[in-house]
């Protein structure tokens, strides 16, 4: 059985489409919440939220994979750091102490394969309670079924 929390988030997955991410990101003390997806060697925002509402900075439009976290949390299956200046698996790495804490889970793209990758993170060094993490991580298996289909809006 569901979580509330969990079930409320899969409402919004079905009639508010697929991200759900300010809900997730309400959550959690980090700035931003994306989903990013791998095409080409590259991670694309798909989607992303922001507790300020600014403009997505053109430096997390389109991120090389290389050059992103991502691509940790692809190999390792998560990727999870509260200050990347500590993190000794990012030594010389481009986005160390840019992007200090970063949470990061992949996603599959509902075929077995890999969609990409859906994060929390911020210019801040910022902790997640466990608790947090696992809500996140359930939520994070229920979106592949939602990637890239339509909205289903009540009533319509």
């Amino acid at each position: 059985m569901q979580s509330p929390t969990l079930q409320e988030y899969r409402l919004l997955l079905e009639t508010q489409g697929p991200a759900g991410l300010d809900f997730l990101n309400s959550r959690v003390p980090h700035r931003y919440t994306g989903i990013f997806r791998l095409q080409e060697g590259a991670l694309h925002n798909i989607f992303l939220h922001d507790k300020r509402g600014e403009i997505i900075p053109e430096f997390l439009q389109v991120v090389p994979l290389t050059d992103s976290f991502c691509h940790l949390t692809m190999r390792d299956g998560v990727f999870r750091t509260a200050d990347s200046t500590h993190e000794s698996s990012l030594d010389g790495h481009k986005y160390q102490g840019v992007l200090r804490s970063y949470i990061g889970l992949p996603l599959a793209d509902g075929q077995g394969g890999l969609y990409g990758t859906i994060c929390h993170f911020d210019e801040r060094a910022l902790e997640l309670a466990d608790e947090e993490f696992e809500i996140f991580s359930k939520a994070a298996k229920l979106l592949p079924d939602y990637l890239g289909k339509p909205v289903l809006r009540p009533g319509a």
